[in-house]
């Protein structure tokens, strides 16, 4: 049986080459693979909260919203879509209050419209990103993840936060760290515009942005009594457990790029 260090590795190593080819593909097949992660996340999203058959009316009306969000035209503002989600999910809860199902169908509203905003309407980003960006942002992301798991695991040390994650450590953060930095700056020296010094900026900022996203969903595991958001991924547990940073470090990338040119 192989270690959950092997299957960690393998698991990245397959993904990685399907990774690229999406990237370089660009749309459909990068629309498509988005797709397919917001969907397999949400699911997991939904069954913390919504486990086994229950409310498949809601998880169906999820899937189909994240696909709107999406494949929806680029033109399309995100103020459009999520007015349009909230006028979707206003509905269905007229129709539970008329049933006499009130207090339930508001949390359900509630539940539909965060997972909806924690994945598709994020992922959806990626499709008004360019191939350098969506390169640096995941690398970036990745190399956080990395960094603070090998330092954590062989260093170890006083923990971060341990009433949300009894398992990260100091020298996991800044190892971390330390890798996001090389890994933003190596790429904006070779891609980028500015100057260095601003993609060495831009990968501590996109670093601790990283550590909150992970933080969030170790907080909404233990809440709802999750060791792993699922088991899609050997070694790493399911979609949102691998992603969980990139929820947060990509809406940030996106709103630093509008106000600064780190690409032409």
């Amino acid at each position: 049986m192989m270690s959950p260090h092997v299957q960690r590795v393998l698991t990245s190593l397959l993904l990685l080459p399907l990774l690229g080819w999406a990237i370089y593909s660009g749309d459909p097949v990068l629309s498509l693979a988005i797709t397919a992660v917001a969907g397999l996340g949400l699911m997991e999203f939904y069954a913390m909260f919504w486990p086994g058959r229950d409310k498949p009316v809601w998880k169906t009306m999820g899937l189909l919203l994240a696909l709107g969000m999406i494949w929806a035209p680029l033109s399309w503002s995100g103020t459009a879509l999520v007015c349009l989600a909230m006028l979707v999910a206003a509905l269905a809860f007229l129709i539970a209050h008329d049933r006499g199902k009130s207090p339930d169908a508001f949390k359900d509203c509630q539940i539909l419209l965060f997972g909806l905003l924690y994945l598709p309407f994020i992922l959806r980003l990626f499709r008004t990103m360019s191939a350098p960006e969506i390169g640096l942002v995941l690398l970036t992301t990745f190399a956080a993840d990395t960094g603070a798991y090998y330092a954590g695991s062989h260093i170890g040390g006083p923990k971060i936060w341990p009433s949300v994650s009894p398992k990260k450590t100091w020298a996991g953060s800044l190892g971390g760290l330390c890798l996001s930095v090389i890994v933003c700056t190596a790429i904006g020296v070779a891609f980028g515009a500015a100057h260095w010094t601003s993609f060495a900026l831009l990968g501590a900022g996109l670093n601790i942005a990283a550590q909150f996203g992970d933080f969030f969903e170790s907080a909404l595991k233990r809440w709802r009594g999750v060791k792993d958001s699922g088991k899609i991924l050997p070694g790493h547990g399911g979609i949102l457990d691998r992603i969980d940073s990139l929820l947060f470090t990509l809406p940030l990338y996106c709103g630093l790029a509008a106000l600064f040119s780190f690409f032409v």
